[in-house]
Order: C-alpha cells, then sequence, then structure tokens
C-alpha cells in the first residue's frame, strides 16, 4: 500500500487534471492482465475475477472458489486538494508531492499530502496485486472530480458495475466505518457595486493581512472551531466601520470550496484624520481573535500596515453594507447529529471571498445530512446578500446519504475489523 501511495504521491492530481493519474491506474490493471475501462466522463473500472478453487481460505471445507459471492465494489476518487502553505512556490500542476515521516505520522511539505483520496486509492491497488488474499468478484472504481464538484460519481452510467457491495475508500481515519454523509451544494453570490477614485493626498490606505491559520477540510474539520481568514477579515474591517468611514478596494480570501480559509487580506482606504482611530481599532479586535484562538490556531497572524493608495475605491455606505452582509454570514456548525452528538449535521462554509474593482464575488459550501436544514442555511444566506442586491446562486448540489443501520454488510464489517 505504501509503496503504490508513494508513487501517487509523484503524479500531480489535482481536481480536472486526473489525465496522468488516470493513465497510471490504467497502466497497472493492464500490468496484472485484468480488464480496464475508462467510461465517457474519465471514471476507471478494473475487474478482478473472483478467487478460484483452492484459494479460498474463508471455507473450512472443500468449495469451488468464490466466484458465487456478491461482487464487492472498491471505491476511490483519483483527484486531490491542491492546497499550500503561503510561502509555497508548489505547483500542483506540474510538481510532485513531497511526503515526509515527522514521527509517526506521513506528512507532505509546504502542501497537503494527498492521502485524500490517495491512502484509498493505494488500498485498492494493493488489493488489485495481491495474490494471497480471498475475495469474491472485485471491481475497483475510481472517479474523477470529487473534489470539486463530484462529476465522476454524478457522470457514472447505469450498468458499468456488477458488484452488489459497494465500500467507498474515502475515510479518514483507520478502523473507522462511514455509513452516511451530509449533502451539500454551493451557494454563490455576485454583486457589482460603484467606485470612485482615490484622493492620495488626504487619506490613508491601510493593509489588513490575516495568516497562519490551520484551515482544513470543510467537511471533516469544520466542527474543529479553527479560525477562518474570511470571518476575521469581516470582523477587522466591522470594527473599522464602526469608528470612522472606510472605503474598501479590494478583498481576497480562500482559494476552495471545500477548504476552510487560511490566509486573506483587505484593502480599505480611510481618512488620514481617522487613520490612528481605525487602526486602534483593528488593533484592539486582532489581539481578542488571537486569544480567542490560541488553542485551535496559535500561530495565526493579524496585521494592519500602511499601502500605496488604489486607483479606485468603494463608497463608504457599499462598503459598511458589505462588510456587514459578511459578518452575518454563518460560518461553522450550526447542528449535530441528534443520536450521534459528536457528528456534524448542519454546516456552511465561508469558502471564498473575492472584491476587486468594485466587484464581489463570494463562495460558500454548506452541508447537511437532512435536506430540509441545508435548504434552510441556503435560505438564510440568501435572506443576507439578497439585501445587497446581490444575484444569488446554488450550484453542485448533492444529496445526503442516509445511514442504514440494519444493513448485513454494516453488521459483517465489526467483526472483520476486530479479527
Amino acid at each position: 500500500m505504501w509503496r503504490h501511495f508513494e508513487a501517487l504521491s509523484a503524479i500531480p492530481r489535482p481536481s480536472g487534471q486526473e489525465a496522468r493519474v488516470r493513465e497510471h491506474v490504467v497502466a497497472f490493471a493492464r500490468s496484472l492482465n485484468l480488464p480496464v475501462v475508462v467510461d465517457d466522463i474519465g471514471n476507471v473500472i478494473i475487474k478482478k475475477p473472483a478467487s478460484p478453487i483452492g484459494e479460498c481460505r474463508a471455507c473450512v471445507k472443500p468449495c469451488s472458489g468464490m466466484g458465487d459471492r456478491r461482487g464487492v465494489v472498491l471505491q476511490a476518487h483519483l483527484d486531490m486538494v491542491p492546497q499550500k502553505a503561503a510561502d509555497s512556490s508548489h505547483d500542483f500542476s506540474r510538481d510532485p508531492i513531497r511526503p515526509r515521516i515527522v514521527g509517526e505520522p506521513v506528512k507532505a511539505t509546504g502542501t497537503t499530502l494527498g492521502a485524500d483520496n490517495g491512502i484509498g486509492i493505494a488500498t485498492a491497488l494493493a488489493v488489485l496485486e495481491s495474490t494471497d488474499i480471498p475475495h469474491p468478484p472485485l471491481e475497483l472504481l475510481f472517479t474523477i472530480d470529487e473534489e470539486a464538484g463530484v462529476t465522476g460519481a454524478r457522470g457514472l452510467k447505469a450498468g458499468l458495475l456488477d458488484g452488489a457491495i459497494p465500500l467507498n475508500l474515502d475515510s479518514e481515519d483507520e478502523g473507522e466505518l462511514c455509513i452516511g454523509c451530509a449533502g451539500g451544494a454551493d451557494f454563490k453570490v455576485n454583486q457589482t457595486f460603484a467606485t470612485a477614485p482615490v484622493t492620495a493626498g488626504s487619506t490613508t490606505t491601510l493593509r489588513l493581512d490575516v495568516g497562519g491559520l490551520r484551515g482544513g477540510h470543510s467537511g471533516v474539520d469544520i466542527h474543529l472551531g479553527r479560525g477562518n481568514a474570511n470571518v476575521i477579515l469581516a470582523r477587522l474591517l466591522d470594527a473599522a466601520v464602526a469608528v470612522a468611514p472606510v472605503r474598501l478596494a479590494r478583498l481576497s480570501g480562500g482559494t476552495l470550496r471545500n477548504a476552510i480559509p487560511r490566509n486573506g487580506t483587505a484593502t480599505v482606504v480611510v481618512d488620514a484624520a481617522a487613520a490612528v482611530a481605525v487602526r486602534g481599532a483593528i488593533g484592539a479586535l486582532g489581539e481578542a481573535i488571537r486569544r480567542e484562538l490560541r488553542d485551535t490556531d496559535p500561530d495565526v497572524t493579524i496585521a494592519v500596515v500602511d499601502d500605496v493608495a488604489p486607483a479606485t475605491a468603494m463608497a463608504a455606505a457599499d462598503s459598511a453594507r458589505l462588510v456587514a452582509a459578511l459578518v452575518a454570514c454563518p460560518h461553522g456548525v450550526s447542528s449535530m447529529v441528534r443520536d450521534m452528538p459528536e457528528v456534524t449535521e448542519t454546516s456552511n462554509n465561508l469558502a471564498i471571498v473575492e472584491v476587486q474593482d468594485g466587484r464581489l464575488a463570494v463562495t460558500c459550501m454548506l452541508r447537511s445530512s437532512v435536506e430540509s436544514k441545508k435548504q434552510a442555511v441556503s435560505r438564510i444566506l440568501l435572506g443576507i446578500f439578497s439585501l445587497l442586491g446581490a444575484t444569488c446562486e446554488v450550484t453542485k448540489g448533492y444529496p445526503g446519504w442516509q445511514p442504514n443501520t440494519s444493513s448485513p454488510v454494516l453488521a459483517m464489517l465489526p467483526e472483520v475489523f476486530g479479527r
């Protein structure tokens, strides 16, 4: 498994750029003389016949092998989340991931590791090449673009798979079984505000920088209470607006819909006479936020520095309305599963915020295993941003996976893991 994972780490595979890793798994299957199919959308399906007679150690008496057993589908996705440290020059379309062992765990150098879902691919390939694991008919399904839109799973046509028992290998913790999943959707906001020239002589331009946050996957780490750079920027801007008219020129935070933003920056213009008060308000709140995050994000950095005056900026009134909307935008967990209070039920990630030349673009990723609650969060977001007169759109929606606690496969798996 680790041999396969190391080979995968050398292959760039951000979402939408899975061609090279697809070629890798196809070539590997063909080296084992196994049938392989690449479907119309780019998913890969590899089939391995059941263990023949004499290889089925699961039976205590002679049998005809495992050909009469129900087939099992092992599924993983080919793409990975391309996140990197702010000072990294890594190019995910070209450069290999550089794994390193830090004590017990394996980590990456300046980037995400790609274990989501490289470890699932590696596990499936290890099973595929094994000669000593008795098994029923096996099918390996490798889907594309899971992280950016679940495109591969959406486009998978009926009839390509024969197996009756699908096992998804996109898990986070060894020895834990996932029997349900939240549904999700993207909520996108677009608006254009008027801008006006900036008079450099009578104004001061300040840049707010937020960094050093741990971030994380919005579907896995949202309950940990880690800082969100967009949320922090909105709070700092709100503190500035409270003491003086502020004109917003630029704002940029977050890069991926399913990643909690780790870095962000905003540029504002204020009257020169108000600059000291604005600095003080931002500085005081910044200290409070650092204290709030001392356990979850001890390395957070918050700075306000002088900047070069932009050519234009939004009006103070529009800036205040936009900041108010961002402050009101929910982020984090809104409810936990009633029967499993340690499991997140409904959440929202204020993932990407961009303001440039008066053009606003916001992307939130909302999740819930209860469809009505997912829709309720969507309506909350609509209510907030419609007050700006913004265009709002829900995209890439997908349903939740409701747990089946009476599944015979579920009853079998804990027994197998406990051996």
